[in-house]
């Protein structure tokens, strides 16, 4: 059976800008939890590599040498925490940026649930007072241009207040990563703010609070994803003029199921590269998968960097 045609050919490119700008900056000292896999490894090593990542391995000391050893890597000169299991790791992993000995937190090779579960907890954690969202910063193949997708991987249905919080941090995102002055697009089905649609009310809401709370963005929605996409059907319904419409840098979503459906046809479709990081804790956290090709981790290690 042929591939199906609407995957992409491209491969996935790691932006420059992006590691350009984490270098502008010392390594980011970076906590590895449970690093003695494959992945994780060679993830580390590509960032170490490209000057934006001092490493400290976390999990058991025998695994992360016999890993580092399989890709010629001596890792003798960093920190090693060594740790018996995904719940320790995740203890220790959490306990350096609660004291902040670490500027990032990464996820190695366990559950995400485990690592994230000791992430969140009062007294060993990194939680604050904001609330955590995830937000990816995806790249095409060719122009590199980036659009920044929040939530799309932590919040199943984010409430008003999480997505203020997730506009604030696409909005520092953005102009820590080159952009000016953000566009940020609320999406919904329609453009229309209407009751049998409740995203499109709330994103109304939204795009009304953002005015008077984020003024250093352009903010509009409800947005359906053409208008956020195509100029052509802004200027078609009308929204020709609109400071977003058809332009967007960002989008905010009303829930997990759209975002996570816009980041992986991105992907999948346009061939992107999707750098991806949890803000607002002390400190960021890189979600790293099985899935994600070695340029996206690299570049989620750069944006890392960028954010701390």
């Amino acid at each position: 059976m042929s591939a199906n045609p609407f995957l992409s050919n491209h491969t996935p490119v790691c932006p420059e800008n992006l590691l350009t700008l984490a270098k502008k900056n010392p390594p980011a000292k970076t906590a590895i939890v449970r690093a003695g896999s494959a992945l994780p490894m060679q993830a580390a090593k590509a960032a170490v590599d490209a000057g934006i990542m001092e490493p400290v391995f976390v999990g058991e000391k025998a695994d992360i040498e016999r890993e580092a050893c399989a890709i010629s890597w001596d890792v003798r000169d960093f920190r090693i925490v060594d740790t018996k299991g995904e719940e320790e790791a995740a203890y220790e992993g959490s306990l350096l940026g609660n004291k902040g000995e670490v500027d990032v937190i990464m996820k190695g090779n366990l559950h995400t649930d485990q690592f994230m579960g000791a992430l969140i907890k009062k007294e060993t954690g990194i939680r604050t007072a904001n609330r955590l969202v995830h937000v990816f910063y995806i790249t095409d193949p060719v122009e590199q241009r980036p659009l920044i997708v929040s939530d799309a991987a932590v919040n199943v249905s984010p409430d008003l207040k999480t997505r203020q919080s997730a506009l604030i941090a696409v909005d520092d995102m953005a102009r820590k990563t080159g952009i000016e002055r953000p566009k940020i697009a609320i999406l919904s089905a329609t453009e229309s703010a209407i009751p049998s649609v409740p995203s499109s009310m709330e994103a109304a809401e939204l795009s009304k609070w953002a005015k008077e709370n984020v003024p250093t963005s352009d903010v509009s929605g409800p947005l359906a994803m053409d208008l956020i996409l195509s100029q052509e059907s802004a200027n078609t319904t009308g929204l020709g003029e609109d400071p977003v419409a058809g332009k967007a840098d960002a989008i905010i979503v009303p829930d997990i199921v759209s975002g996570n459906a816009i980041f992986k046809s991105l992907v999948y479709m346009g061939g992107g590269c999707a750098a991806g990081i949890v803000l607002g804790g002390k400190i960021p956290v890189l979600l790293t998968s099985r899935a994600d090709p070695a340029e996206a981790r690299l570049a989620s290690a750069a944006l890392a960097a960028i954010m701390r």
